[in-house]
């Protein structure tokens, strides 16, 4: 492999690295899911293993994301809940009392 070819791959891996910290930090689903669907291929034992880090601090996030996204819906549907209890309730046809 030329020397061109390997400075080219290893741009290409570190800009692949940096570009999957920026993800994870901006907690962009779709910026990470494209970028580990395109993951590029790794020639030092180093590279995959930071590689794979950096796809475990990935996993944690989407984790984290998906437990806070849960909690949100449990609070709107107790929300929902709660509102549909308190509004008034339409008087009842039959009711001679009122």
């Amino acid at each position: 492999m030329s020397l061109k070819v390997c400075l080219q791959a290893g741009e290409k891996q570190q800009m692949w690295h940096t570009k999957l910290q920026i993800a994870i930090i901006e907690k962009n689903v779709q910026e990470i899911d494209m970028l580990v669907s395109q993951m590029p291929t790794f020639e030092t034992q180093e590279q995959m293993e930071s590689a794979a880090s950096l796809i475990k601090e990935a996993l944690k996030v989407l984790q984290q994301m998906k437990n806070e996204t849960g909690e949100t819906l449990q609070k709107l549907r107790q929300h929902k809940d709660f509102l549909a209890s308190t509004q008034n309730q339409a008087p009842n046809t039959l009711d001679i009392i009122s």
